[in-house]
């Protein structure tokens, strides 16, 4: 029997779940609560609650988070990722977005079909060391850090062949699928072989995550993050639960507008037991602080337009605590208050003003009588409805935030030498496959549920988004 792409993505998230819940049992606690929470959402709201996706997607909605070091890995994961219909999604520079060291630019590898995102979403932010910014690594910490990273082997042949086949053919067999998955979950395990010391401590002067990459020989999972309903109220239940969580939520504010984008947060990341070469060879017993419990609510996917006001809305909300130390929940006021008067406060607003992506469905085909061929009068009069495209992607800003707030130091960054241009180009190169924009997947989708309503009405036209000319 063929196991599909699909079925191969489903399994790989719920097994890499299994096992990161083995490794740190408080993402277990995290995944409990956010269920807890889930339910009581959903006991309130009813069918208002799945809006933006039914509770069983939700439910079993992962994101899950790796680093690499070159971009002969990265390629490497595009590879085992391409066989489980996951294909890389948007650029992501985290050097820019951070405040302190993160020398790594980033994608997500993730399903594109609308169909198999609602089969099964699961993503992984994949991030890449640039080693060649000289902001971060000079010529001979570049040349090691090569050497290094030249020198390991994070993922067997057998996988990637594997992935191939599976990739080719659509699926694998019984036994080929237990081998890929077995190889593939083992791929992002915490290695248990031991650290050096000194090594490790030289790249953490530069950066706690260009450590974690190039500090080890293996890559692991960082974080695998559950999908909450309410992240507020699981913020609050794990802190009570005795679980340190950051200081803040990340994304948006908590307002009483509609949901947009993302908001994420996370427990800080946990001392974990690990064993350290020293420099006379022994191997004692110490601990690391790299990986966390993150948790996230996703709202509506922004236009291009909603995506500039947002930045708008940031910008100036940086602008206003400049010099001024405030709390995670006055912060929080302030930026509620500035989305107040610019936010629409309706999905409909959103729609007419074309600052957000959703797809219409006929709702009243009225025989008989002539349809208006623009959008705002279809909806305005009932003849269709709007329903809400779930945010699939990811902010740099507030990946970057997670990552800052989990960091032992801020590391060191080197602002008056030039960085390495490494662009979506560049990314596109190094991955050998199509970098998908995200806005135009999400466009897509709207323009493909826009033709089914030209189809259903029997418009000859094509219908008028608002504003269009």
């Amino acid at each position: 029997m063929m196991v599909g792409s699909t079925a191969l993505r489903a399994a790989f998230a719920r097994r890499l779940s299994t096992m990161y819940g083995t490794e740190v049992p408080a993402y277990n606690t995290l995944v409990d609560v956010a269920q807890e929470v889930n339910g009581e959402v959903m006991e309130r709201m009813g069918a208002d609650a799945e809006r933006l996706g039914s509770i069983g997607r939700v439910t079993a909605e992962r994101h899950g988070a790796i680093r690499v070091g070159t971009p002969a890995e990265l390629a490497q994961v595009a590879r085992i990722f391409g066989s489980m219909g996951m294909y890389p999604v948007g650029y992501y520079d985290l050097r820019e977005a951070a405040g302190s060291s993160v020398p790594v630019v980033s994608t997500a590898f993730r399903p594109v079909d609308e169909a198999e995102l609602a089969a099964n979403p699961f993503r992984v932010f994949t991030s890449m060391l640039v080693t060649g910014d000289r902001r971060f690594f000079d010529e001979d910490l570049e040349r090691r850090l090569g050497e290094f990273l030249g020198a390991r082997r994070l993922f067997p042949p057998r996988l990637l062949d594997l992935a191939d086949r599976a990739e080719a053919e659509g699926g694998l067999d019984d036994a080929a699928a237990e081998e890929f998955l077995t190889l593939a979950t083992r791929a992002f395990e915490l290695s248990a072989e031991p650290v050096s010391r000194g090594w490790y401590a030289e790249l953490e002067r530069v950066s706690a995550v260009a450590a974690d990459i190039g500090g080890v020989s293996s890559t692991h999972i960082n974080h695998l993050t559950p999908r909450v309903l309410d992240i507020d109220a699981l913020y609050a239940r794990m802190s009570e639960r005795g679980i340190t969580m950051i200081d803040a939520i990340q994304g948006p504010p908590r307002w009483d507008g509609p949901d947009l984008l993302l908001r994420q947060t996370s427990f800080r990341a946990l001392a974990e037991p690990r064993l350290f070469r020293e420099e006379d060879g022994s191997v004692v017993r110490d601990d690391l602080r790299v990986r966390f419990g993150e948790v996230e609510a996703r709202g509506i996917a922004v236009t291009p337009a909603g995506r500039a006001l947002y930045d708008d809305l940031s910008a100036e909300l940086d602008a206003m605590l400049h010099g001024r130390s405030v709390t995670a929940e006055e912060r929080n006021e302030l930026a509620a208050k500035l989305w107040e008067g610019r936010v629409p406060r309706s999905e409909a607003e959103l729609v007419t003003g074309d600052l957000a992506y959703f797809t219409f469905h006929v709702r009243d085909a009225r025989p008989g009588a002539v349809p208006p061929a623009d959008l705002t009068t279809l909806l305005s009069e009932g003849w269709v409805s709007a329903r809400p495209i779930v945010y699939e992607d990811f902010l740099p800003r507030s990946a970057a935030g997670i990552f800052q707030s989990n960091l032992t130091s801020d590391g060191t960054k080197d602002a008056t030498r030039t960085g390495a241009d490494f662009g979506p180009d560049a990314l596109a190169a190094v991955l050998g496959r199509p970098l998908h924009d995200p806005y135009e997947l999400y466009a897509s989708v709207r323009a493909a549920s826009l033709a089914r309503v030209r189809a259903e009405l029997g418009l000859d036209g094509e219908i008028a988004l608002p504003g269009a000319s």
